[in-house]
């Protein structure tokens, strides 16, 4: 039992940084007027993309931001900064209005959220790739213990997945006005969310105070 715990404290990690019952809602809220099919693709693509993500970021995070001459507190500014634009076209309905007079909503590639906001930075954001990069790096880590990192990591976004494919049931029991509603305090809270992404990164600079 000893030796699950540091799997079971990886798990409860990145279940608390991921949140997949925190990303559903928003989840439903980006999906807004898709068909089930279409919200099965999105959600398939995006935790697929996030799996490879947080892969890429276990075995080499390090070495990859450092190659290319970025620390972790600039990747979260950046981030932060993507998702409060993302933020506003909830908040202004601005997504619904694109969608208008379109036939469906798949054919229109520059309104896609696969890639962003889900894949990254809503599932893999900054927080889950630095969480990766320190669970795999602790000292004395081997290949078993990296391999079972990922393993864990694996099992979060399967929930994440699960909880996207339950979007249709969400969206009909909120119904269009509840969805409407929903749509704007989420924006509203991932506009929150952005300005936090932003301050830790300025933080990580020693430009903000704790």
């Amino acid at each position: 039992m000893t030796d699950l715990a540091p799997y079971i404290t990886a798990f409860t990690t990145l279940f608390v940084v991921i949140d997949p019952i925190g990303l559903a809602p928003l989840f439903v809220a980006l999906t807004q007027g898709m068909t089930d099919r279409q919200r099965r693709i999105i959600g398939l693509r995006a935790c697929a993309m996030a799996v490879v993500l947080l892969t890429l970021f276990g075995l080499f995070g390090e070495a990859i931001l450092g190659f290319i001459g970025i620390s972790l507190p600039a990747f979260r500014i950046a981030g932060g900064i993507l998702l409060f634009l993302t933020a506003l076209d909830m908040l202004f309905d601005r997504r619904t209005k694109r969608r208008e007079g379109q036939a469906e909503a798949a054919d229109d590639p520059g309104d896609d959220p696969t890639v962003f906001p889900l894949a990254t930075p809503l599932i893999a954001g900054p927080g889950a790739m630095a969480t990766m990069i320190l669970l795999t790096g602790s000292s004395g880590a081997d290949w078993t213990h990296v391999a079972a990192i990922h393993g864990v990591m694996v099992a979060v976004i399967a929930l994440v997945l699960a909880l996207f494919m339950a979007g249709g049931l969400i969206e009909r029991a909120l119904g269009p006005v509840g969805i409407n509603m929903v749509s704007r305090l989420l924006g509203m809270l991932l506009a929150a969310l952005s300005v936090q992404f932003v301050l830790d990164g300025l933080r990580g600079f020693g430009l903000a105070a704790a």
